[in-house]
């Protein structure tokens, strides 16, 4: 890519594709969010939200109020939920730029409920039914609905806007006792809030109960890993890769800085961890683990030029990595490599990257530098 050492393509394509394969799964009444926290998880939040939102999600699914604000400004007009903790001092921004906010403990909503403003606040309640993260006990949501009843009596202006939990097992798909238990727990929640009267968008499924649980659908889906063309997990790539196809949106991508001989026996990197056994062509490339290629790789990571598998040498440097290109033919400077993604006959996965380091590939794509150039594509 011209005048970028190393960006990010976002397949446009792949997005619209794996739109289209949640919305088959679920009925055309039931609405899709799209989750776009994170930094829509490492593939851009401006450019993964613009590009979905003109295909067609229902809602976006945010962190935190920044998030939700950011999009806010850039235009985006649907509806927007902070999924994640909301700072009291910040509510009353947060119903000004009608942006909606989870509610899941009584400090916060002693300071909703004290409230009194013409804007109204729009809350989603959430219920602990399991996961034990967030969320009001279920014992508890009598006391909640009589607060907020009581609130709007004193011109609180507040409303249920939704009900939701999330599912802490969902992922594996040979042990769907918990999540079924979560889901029991919730159906006793939803009577709860229903007999005052409220009448909230019910939720709780993210990607993996949308796949493998469709009794748990209820009035909306939020769809997170799988919108960026990821499986939750290895059981539900199992159990599932025959029926349907994920396309990977995120493609990450740098040049060859620098190519080299090094003799026999020289040492790689800082404290010259990997010696060569043969001379040997390295090449350098402009990119570390401030960027988000974790140390984690060093000597064990894979990249691809011109179509073949490089390896990692010695240590990943902050800005910097160096790989042995011995046997890829005609390297020059200014080849492009590929971090993520396919180049010629070959890949190189999220999934691939997150076993070599004992993670997920959650982690792989949400922690690419947000400063990274992403371009659709």
């Amino acid at each position: 890519m011209e005048g970028l050492r190393t960006w990010i393509e976002i397949d446009r394509s792949a997005i619209r594709h794996n739109l289209s394969i949640f919305r088959s799964l679920i009925d055309k009444k039931v609405r899709l969010m799209s989750v776009v926290k994170s930094n829509a998880y490492g593939h851009g939040l401006y450019d993964f939200t613009t590009a979905i939102d003109k295909i067609g999600a229902d809602w976006f699914g945010v962190d935190s109020l920044i998030e939700g604000l950011a999009l806010r400004r850039e235009g985006i007009k649907k509806p927007i939920l902070v999924l994640g903790f909301t700072l009291p001092e910040r509510i009353e921004e947060a119903a000004g730029n009608d942006v909606s906010i989870t509610v899941s403990n009584f400090e916060t909503l002693a300071v909703v409920a004290k409230r009194k403003g013409a804007r109204r606040i729009k809350m989603h309640l959430k219920v602990d039914t399991g996961m034990h993260r967030q969320g009001f006990d279920i014992s508890e949501l009598p006391k909640v609905c009589k607060i907020i009843v009581e609130a709007n009596k004193n011109g609180a202006n507040i409303t249920i806007e939704g009900l939701y939990t999330h599912f802490a097992a969902a992922k594996n798909p040979s042990f769907p006792h918990e999540t079924n238990k979560q889901i029991e727990l919730f159906n006793e929640a939803i009577k709860i809030v229903e007999s005052f009267g409220f009448k909230p968008i019910k939720h709780a499924s993210a990607t993996a109960g949308t796949l493998l649980f469709p009794k748990a659908h209820y009035d909306m889906v939020r769809i997170g890993i799988g919108l960026y063309g990821m499986w939750p997990s290895k059981e539900t790539m199992r159990a599932l890769e025959n029926k349907i196809t994920l396309k990977p949106v995120m493609s990450w991508k740098t040049v060859i800085g620098e190519v080299k001989i090094v003799s026999e026996g020289g040492g790689v990197g800082y404290d010259l961890t990997e010696k060569l056994p043969k001379n040997s062509k390295i090449a350098i490339c402009p990119i570390g683990y401030w960027h988000g290629f974790g140390r984690v790789f060093s000597s064990v990571g894979n990249v691809l030029v011109r179509g073949q598998r490089a390896k990692v040498l010695g240590r990943v440097s902050m800005d910097m990595i160096t790989i042995d290109v011995s046997k890829v033919k005609n390297v020059k400077v200014g080849d492009e490599v590929v971090i993520i993604g396919k180049q010629v006959k070959d890949k190189i996965t999220a999934d691939e990257m997150a076993f070599i380091s004992d993670g997920v590939n959650y982690e792989i794509v949400t922690r690419t530098n947000p400063l990274i150039k992403r371009i659709l594509v």
